[in-house]
């Protein structure tokens, strides 16, 4: 069940668009992205480097950069404590190259994710004391770690955590919070309540990027004028190089393209576009992606989870070897074999997802949150499993899976559920826990499964609105209205994502002649349409095709759905539905024509 909302947002459109020579309707979609003043419209449309933040509004960053910088001097032993998804790999390379730029002794481990589960833990803290580190450097993880920082400064390693993720707190009997966080020598993280960041919505690999960017810039301080006139053109090319890796992450992480995030991810899209990297490059020609216009897309869904599935499935080494790479040849091979783990997760996945989906259906009732033991699922797919059952019925999910020496399972939530507010109502029943609104993972013993599926379930306040699909209406513009120049200006308000959606059009009545699957897959179709004007386009579509010819056949009946499919050619009158779309230009041998991709109908 879908409802469509269209947005009433108000403002003076026609001004708008005169002052900044876009057309209203471009003006109308950046308003209801709440981008409001003069200023947000111009970093929006325009915004370059000099729109982001300095890295020392950062909490702690002061300290931390003095401490390093004196660290390096003295040639003390740092290890870099990352984590095995896209954000921690990227965040683990950005820090070890900026640190090794400067000549520092440093090394890195990444988690093991059966092995070690997430972040830092005291097999790591005890181990790095063997090898006798003296400074430890979190990224991506650490801000949950109290006890485990508490034994590192026990054992004299000193420590810098630099994250992104939530606080811990307690809950308050009035209801307010109590925020703890760990014993370190720095706490680099933009949701500290007393951090003055101006974004807090920023990933791991990005706080990374600030550290190394303040690093280079304390480094630089500190050198003659001479030397660093010198020198400095070499900083500069290292951060360049980095500063793709905390777009990746962002992406990758699916932090929302907001404020400087959608700055970061659009400069960082046009570097890599022409990367440096040799693994970076190896991957995107493995994935068959070598010369094309990058987009976030391709992030999240090409080349980001073969970066991923390193560490599902194996080890995110992996992945961190392919990005410090120089020889191309080795890095094809290794860019080969991540995206060979990935078609395998991508299998095992749609296994999982097909299993989940069995159990909820076979219940009598569906519940407000789902909660589904697949004990055979690996436990590295339990997010994605959970995201994809999230998807097909609107509630949040749970995936829980057997670990080791545990359940182990993550959760995926809906606008409506605040996951992470919800566990901490029931943090009795677990060993461990963590994440935000929208997602989470836990472990816990078998015998509190039952428990944790009734306690969330009877606190749940979720009402049937709540599990109703939206569907965001920026403008209903008719199809005519389309132009060339128009789909040229839409561009500005790229790249598309979690937080800036690609815009949706809606248009009435359009009338439906005739069509065909096509697609090797034969997952998509090609209609050609009518409007009330009686003027025709091209309407594709990329969605479920089963369940859109079963809509077609139950309002026009069986002869105008094999109408559509391409399989009779008795024309069937009146096919005549409502549609959302995003206008988009077809290029076939040198001519470029309008085209129209449907998202929803009805």
């Amino acid at each position: 069940m879908t409802k469509w909302y269209v947005a009433a947002k108000k403002a003076d459109f026609e001004e708008i668009g005169k002052k900044y020579h876009i057309d209203p309707v471009v003006a109308r979609i950046i308003r209801n992205r709440d981008i409001i003043s003069d200023q947000e419209i111009e970093q929006f449309l325009y915004g370059g480097k000099d729109s982001l933040h300095s890295p020392f509004l950062l909490k702690d960053m002061d300290r931390a950069v003095e401490a390093v910088i004196k660290a390096v001097a003295e040639r003390e032993k740092i290890r870099i404590i990352g984590d095995y998804d896209i954000d921690g790999v990227c965040a683990t390379h950005v820090l070890r190259r900026g640190f090794r730029f400067i000549g520092a002794d440093v090394d890195t481990v990444i988690p093991h994710r059966v092995k070690d589960g997430y972040g830092i833990n005291e097999h790591l803290i005890e181990e790095a004391h063997r090898d006798g580190i003296q400074w430890i450097i979190t990224c991506d993880n650490g801000i949950a770690a109290a006890e485990q920082i508490a034994l590192a400064e026990q054992l004299g390693i000193r420590v810098i955590i630099t994250d992104h993720h939530e606080i811990p707190f307690e809950k308050n009997a009035d209801g307010s919070k109590s925020y703890s966080l760990p014993k370190a020598l720095a706490v680099i993280d933009p949701k500290q309540e007393d951090c003055g960041y101006p974004f807090q919505g920023i990933c791991g690999a990005v706080v990374a990027y600030k550290f190394i960017e303040a690093l280079f810039e304390r480094v630089l301080e500190k050198k003659t004028q001479e030397d660093r006139a010198e020198e400095e053109p070499g900083y500069q090319k290292v951060l360049e190089e980095l500063f793709e890796f905390a777009a990746f992450a962002t992406v990758g992480d699916v932090m929302e393209l907001k404020e400087e995030n959608r700055i970061i991810v659009k400069l960082g899209l046009a570097l890599m576009q022409h990367s440096k990297n040799a693994g970076l490059r190896a991957l995107m020609q493995v994935n068959g992606l070598e010369g094309a216009r990058l987009n976030a897309y391709h992030i999240g869904f090409v080349l980001g989870p073969c970066l991923n599935a390193s560490g599902r499935l194996d080890t995110a080494e992996h992945a961190l070897a392919l990005l410090e790479e120089n020889d191309a040849a080795e890095a094809m091979r290794l860019a080969g074999e991540l995206k060979r783990l990935n078609d395998s997760r991508k299998d095992m996945t749609l296994k999982g997802v097909e299993a989940a989906c069995e159990m909820i259906e076979a219940k009598e009732k569906m519940e407000d949150v789902l909660i589904v033991y697949l004990p055979e699922c690996h436990e590295s797919l339990a997010g994605i499993v959970a995201g994809r059952v999230r998807e097909k019925y609107g509630h949040p999910v749970f995936i829980l899976t057997d670990g080791e020496d545990a359940v182990k399972g993550s959760g995926r939530s809906i606008e409506a559920y605040d996951m992470y507010a919800e566990m901490n109502c029931c943090k009795d029943l677990f060993l461990k826990f963590g994440g935000h609104k929208m997602a989470a993972g836990l472990s816990m013993k078998r015998e509190n499964v039952k428990e944790f599926c009734r306690r969330l379930n009877e606190k749940s306040c979720l009402t049937a609105e709540d599990f109703e699909e939206r569907v965001h209406i920026d403008v209903p513009m008719p199809f005519s209205y389309v132009t060339m120049s128009l789909i040229e200006e839409l561009s500005l308000l790229e790249p598309f994502g979690n937080g800036n959606p690609k815009p949706l059009f809606a248009d009435r009545n359009i009338t439906f002649l005739s069509g065909r699957i096509m697609g090797k897959n034969k997952n998509a179709a090609r209609f050609q349409v009518q409007d009330t004007h009686g003027k025709r386009y091209e309407l594709i579509y990329f969605g479920n095709l089963a369940s859109f010819f079963s809509f077609v056949e139950e309002k026009f009946g069986k002869e105008a759905s094999e109408m559509l499919q391409g399989v009779q050619e008795k024309k069937v009158e009146n096919i005549c539905m409502n549609v959302t779309y995003y206008p988009s230009i077809n290029e076939f041998r040198g001519r470029k024509s309008l085209q129209f991709v449907m998202q929803y109908y009805c």
